[in-house]
């Protein structure tokens, strides 16, 4: 799947050295989820693997979807088009605590 990002800071992440005052641990992951998620066919991946609490929102985030980082910290993401023109766009990283 196609990735995007609605902060220039994440994709940023994701390519230079450093953390951009995030956890290491937070980094290493967050680079890991993506790969994954370039990796992926679909959004049915993400469910197969429940170490990541692949879930839909609610409310007035019901067109969102999150999946864990660690214990403390979700990636929310939005994934928009059909098939092969899917395109995943990563919104931020939010404490759940």
């Amino acid at each position: 799947m196609e990735v995007r990002f609605r902060d220039p800071s994440l994709d940023r992440l994701e390519t230079e050295p450093g953390d951009a005052g995030w956890p290491p641990g937070i980094v290493k992951v967050y680079r890991k989820r993506l790969q994954m998620i370039r990796a992926a066919i679909d959004e049915r991946d993400f469910y197969g693997l429940k170490s990541l609490h692949y879930e839909k929102l609610k409310g007035d985030r019901q067109h969102q979807r999150s999946m864990r980082l660690n214990d403390q910290r979700r990636l929310v993401l939005e994934i928009q088009g059909e098939a092969e023109a899917r395109v995943v766009w990563i919104v931020g990283i939010e404490d759940y605590h």
